[in-house]
């Protein structure tokens, strides 16, 4: 399907806004209580259009919060009631192996009309997320996903504490439905599933009332298939705390603008210092230009005098660095998609040109092979360290999540980076990542442009 920029512009024009997440969808994980996914359809586009039809956990876009306290147990019973098999994945949590939710790796996926019980202990704090892990680039951009916080024992002393998921969507822009291509070649092949319409929790319009002064703590999720959010704030004077959960050893002030890739995260503390009856806004930019994503208008004058900045979130355990001088090195090299170099590669079990890869609608491989293998990158003794180079030998951005564990980039100067689960790569580049493989398992290392995974950008570790 191609859209006109007049269409898109028809329904984009809204997307500059986004929505509202009310605070009462928290949901304390002290029991098996069921999380459904299923069809529903809401109110995603503005009010002049359709409702949209979804795929949602408990019918809703985004799922439910699930909040618990750090060292608590999640427990909850999927249920599928979708016409599709699926699994849960928990983004970003050092989770069992068995209940990673990596169908076909680490579990089958779950029928329709079947249930599978997820049951962990979440051992640190910080912004997670949930989502659909089989056939997820259709299931995550109908909207199977949610959000996972853990709680500090003593977390900052916040006016008030919100998720904000950040997506876009690919509308009909005359019925406001999902277009229902997920396997379109210029989007496996180029730089994903990108959609016309951006939204703030699933919902047009996202405004949150504040008070001048006021802070506010803001976890953000992007959940978009493809699309890189840029970040600014208006209004706003901010911090970032945590990216992909884990605390920063400093609050870094938000001088310029934050960036994140699919199924990155950042948790802001921002106080509120436009006046009374201005409004403060979360910007995205785009192209050098800037679009409301969240809104805060000012209602009231201020309660009190500005704080001092924030101290740092108390660290998670257990997150002591590498040792890079016994550290195994290992190499992914990314080749294929579009303007790429790629003139063959081995696919299930075959070498194929290009042109046969295309064909079979597949277009990146990783060390010359495409999609998963029945051997794994690397097999890890428990705490061995590893230094993994990451070379992105294409045209694209490609942002990939490590399951199971964290790592640190490494600087040009040797000097390691803040904690991460997921690492934004542009064409062109070579980065280096360093971790422990602390976690028992075998664990997927993926492009989070969900296309690309896909078509080609899978591949797994195995820690013994």
């Amino acid at each position: 399907m191609i859209y006109s920029r007049r269409d898109i512009l028809k329904i984009g024009a809204a997307a500059g806004f986004a929505s509202t997440s009310p605070s009462n969808l928290f949901a304390q994980s002290n029991s098996a209580v069921p999380l459904t996914a299923r069809e529903a359809s809401l109110q995603l586009a503005p009010p002049d259009y359709p409702q949209t039809a979804i795929w949602g956990f408990d019918g809703s876009m985004p799922g439910p919060v699930i909040r618990v306290r750090q060292g608590g147990r999640v427990t909850r019973r999927l249920v599928n009631e979708l016409p599709q098999a699926t699994s849960l994945h928990w983004h970003g949590v050092r989770i069992d192996n068995a209940m990673d939710g990596v169908a076909g790796l680490t579990q089958e996926a779950v029928a329709p009309g079947a249930s599978f019980d997820i049951d962990f202990v979440a051992p640190d704090a910080g912004t997670y997320w949930y989502h659909a892990h089989n056939r997820s680039v259709e299931q995550v951009a109908r909207g199977l996903y949610g959000a996972l916080v853990v709680e500090e024992p003593e977390g900052p002393d916040v006016y008030r504490d919100e998720v904000l998921i950040l997506d876009d969507w690919l509308l009909n822009p005359d019925t406001a439905q999902i277009d229902p291509d997920f396997t379109s070649r210029h989007d496996r092949s180029h730089a994903g599933r990108v959609g016309n319409f951006i939204a703030t929790n699933g919902q047009y319009g996202h405004s949150l009332d504040v008070r001048r002064h006021e802070r506010l703590r803001l976890r953000l999720v992007n959940a978009a298939n493809a699309r890189i959010f840029e970040l600014a704030l208006a209004g706003l004077e901010g911090w970032v705390m945590a990216l992909d959960g884990m605390p920063l050893e400093a609050p870094q002030p938000v001088s310029d603008t934050v960036l994140l890739g699919p199924g990155q995260r950042a948790d802001l503390l921002v106080d509120v210092v436009a006046e009374q009856g201005e409004t403060a806004y979360l910007v995205r930019v785009d192209n050098g230009e800037g679009f409301v994503q969240s809104a805060f208008p000012v209602i009231a004058a201020s309660s009190g005098a500005r704080r001092d900045a924030p101290q740092a979130l108390p660290p998670n355990a257990n997150m002591v660095p590498p040792d890079l001088s016994q550290a195994r090195h290992v190499r992914l090299h990314m080749g294929g998609g579009a303007m790429g170099r790629l003139q063959s590669a081995q696919f299930n079990g075959e070498r194929r040109t290009f042109r046969q890869l295309v064909d079979a609608n597949q277009f990146w491989a990783f060390n010359d092979v495409i999609g998963m293998t029945d051997d794994p990158l690397a097999v890890l003794a428990r705490d061995e360290p590893v230094r993994l180079e990451i070379v992105n030998d294409t045209s694209f951005p490609h942002a990939m999540h490590l399951h199971g564990m964290h790592f640190r980039e490494i600087a040009a100067d040797g000097t390691l980076g803040p904690l991460r689960d997921t690492v934004l790569t542009f064409g062109g580049e070579a980065r280096e990542i360093a971790f422990s493989a602390h976690n028992p398992g075998d664990w997927l290392f993926h492009c989070h442009m969900l296309s690309h995974a896909a078509s080609g950008m899978t591949t797994w570790v195995r820690v013994t």
